[in-house]
């Protein structure tokens, strides 16, 4: 790789070139820039971030409570000790991010308010050209890059999914999604409703519930919860006894994940008393004149969808004081006061917040070419969930839905680069992954097993995401147990990789 910096002359304008080219500056975009640094030294890099400043999901959603709903033991870096509560709000989770932007001088790489419009591929240079538009003056920007690392996350930024539904034009009140949520909203003394029930209802219900007049959690169906402490037990005795937080991190991290395990294989081998556990814990918040069969007890199966961390319980106990509701039931239609339930029942509000969930954006909503012929990303076939069949020297990061997204972040940056020192040392400029000859009879299937997970945002839009096969090697197993291990042998010589 020739890792100078250097301006080429285009029908355009100038460009700038640089071995390797992130998009976002998320926590995908910052883990990945670090690895970089670090593993990569001399090589020339640039972030481009659509938004004015870092985090990604964690300055998008500015909704009240914002805040993890994985541990951050785990959804922290490898490499950063995590010295917080486990489940961290917005704020402490970019200023931990800050800290690894600091200390590994990444600041000068990242170009804010960068929006990428298209990345295309020339075979005949072995190069990307990446189109953008700065937000801010309208300005056109045009880079070259050897390697395209897409760090983009899975969804829309700019805006959430919303559903249909009736009437929506009739209600007076106010209509807000917590993926856009206004400055100016005010919510003392109003009545509000939360459409959903997953995290981010979970997570803005309980904040809210002190500042409403009253605020009810309007659910389709119910979802599942774990409860416990915001605190880590045995983070908490190594700190008394003066361990190095280096130390602490590494061994917490461990501690959890091989509970997650734990966990994860006993949702599968014995769901029936995982459910009863996990709704146990909710009855006894909620005590036993709670109707939980109702509102509390989902149809499936515990970890078929994402399974959110309830600290200290806080949502039960805003419904147990009598400041939250639950009301399972449909939507028949808005009405000039509220929704008006499928059951006959009306819903009255001043505010509705739609938690309704994520637009699906596999690539950013960056129109990608290869060799001049627009990519259908669905048509490919995905290596680990990392690389894909006809797109050379790009890896998008994908993270995990049983384990925190950055374990993930970790692994496959150690993989690219590894890839792209391997691909130095054989001096190619060139690499994409091909279905083997004993590939071809292989099962093409889609990108997850609904019946292994199957959330909204994934059922709505699986056709925009990639295939996988059945094999190991041809699917993102969303097994990150079997995944570090697996992953750091991967045989760059294998005949999956074709170089040029």
């Amino acid at each position: 790789m020739n890792v100078a910096v250097r301006s080429h002359a285009t029908t355009k304008q100038a460009s700038e070139h640089f071995d390797v080219l992130i998009v976002g500056a998320g926590i995908s975009g910052i883990g990945s820039a670090y690895h970089v640094t670090k593993q990569l030294p001399g090589t020339s890099y640039v972030i481009l971030e659509t938004q004015e400043t870092f985090g990604g999901t964690w300055t998008t959603h500015r909704y009240p409570g914002i805040r993890s709903d994985s541990d951050l033991h785990t959804f922290g870096y490898s490499f950063k000790p995590w010295v917080g509560p486990p489940i961290a709000t917005a704020e402490e989770i970019l200023a931990y991010m800050n800290e690894v932007i600091d200390e590994n001088d990444i600041a000068r790489h990242i170009r804010y308010k960068h929006k990428i419009n298209s990345a295309s591929w020339s075979s005949e240079q072995n190069l990307w050209t990446i189109e953008a538009t700065t937000t801010d003056t309208g300005e056109a920007k045009i880079f070259t890059a050897n390697f395209l690392w897409m760090c983009q996350g899975y969804y829309r930024h700019s805006e959430g999914y919303t559903p249909e539904w009736k009437g929506t034009d009739r209600f007076k009140g106010r209509i807000v999604h917590p993926q856009t949520w206004p400055d100016d909203i005010d919510l003392t003394n109003k009545k509000v409703v939360v459409i959903g029930s997953g995290a981010t209802a979970a997570t803005l219900v309980p904040n809210i519930a002190d500042t409403c007049a009253h605020v009810t959690m309007l659910q389709r169906s119910p979802t599942y919860f774990r409860l416990g402490r915001n605190a880590i037990e045995i983070a908490e005795e190594l700190r008394r006894l003066q361990v190095d937080e280096e130390w602490i991190h590494e061994i917490v991290r461990r501690k959890i994940l091989f509970e997650q395990d734990a966990f994860t294989k006993l949702c599968l081998s014995k769901p029936e008393q995982v459910k009863k556990e996990l709704i146990g814990q909710i009855s006894a918040v909620l005590g036993p004149e709670y109707d939980v069969e109702t509102h509390f007890t989902p149809s499936y199966r515990p970890w078929r969808q994402r399974i959110a961390f309830v600290p200290d319980a806080d949502l039960f106990k805003g419904i147990a004081s009598g400041k939250a509701s639950v009301v399972t039931d449909e939507i028949e239609c808005f009405v000039e006061n509220g929704i008006q339930l499928k059951s006959g029942k009306l819903l009255e509000a001043d505010v509705i917040v739609t938690a309704t969930g994520f637009n699906l954006a596999a690539l950013g909503d960056i129109a990608v070419e290869i060799d001049g012929k627009p990519l259908a990303f669905g048509d490919t076939v995905t290596y680990r969930g990392m690389m894909f069949t006809g797109v050379p020297n790009m890896v998008w990061v994908f993270g995990y839905f049983r384990a925190s997204w950055t374990l993930r972040v970790d692994l496959v940056a150690d993989f690219v680069c590894r890839l792209l020192g391997h691909m130095k040392a054989k001096g190619k400029k060139k690499v994409e992954v091909r279905l083997r000859p004993e590939d071809h009879n292989m099962p093409i299937l889609p990108w997850i097993d609904p019946e292994n997970f199957n959330p909204g945002y994934m059922m709505r839009n699986m056709n925009l995401l990639p295939k996988r096969g059945d094999k190991p090697e041809w699917q993102h197993s969303q097994d990150y147990w079997t995944e570090k291990d697996e992953i750091p042998k991967t045989d760059l010589d294998d005949k999956a990789f074709v170089y040029g």
